[in-house]
């Protein structure tokens, strides 16, 4: 089970990464996320968000505080996860 969650949140990850650029609005990307996942929670969407920061620091770090900015706003938007 973990692992199928762990692909589930890859795949969002780099639908995120497709999707997002700098200056975006945490509200545009997640509305954009779902529209391709429309079983993600904005929960699944933030952890996706913080794969994504984690994986692009050492290559993008403009794109890097942008998703940062993202995940940390989501995160704390929405104490239910949803």
């Amino acid at each position: 089970m973990r692992e199928k969650k762990f692909r589930e949140t890859e795949h969002i990850a780099e639908t995120i990464k497709q999707l997002a650029v700098p200056g975006m609005k945490p509200k545009a990307l997640i509305d954009a996320v779902k529209e391709k996942h429309p079983k993600a929670t904005k929960k699944d969407i933030a952890r996706a968000a913080f794969l994504t920061v984690i994986m692009s620091a050492e290559y993008d770090p403009e794109d890097t505080q942008a998703l940062h900015d993202l995940a940390s706003g989501t995160r704390d938007s929405d104490p239910e996860g949803e």
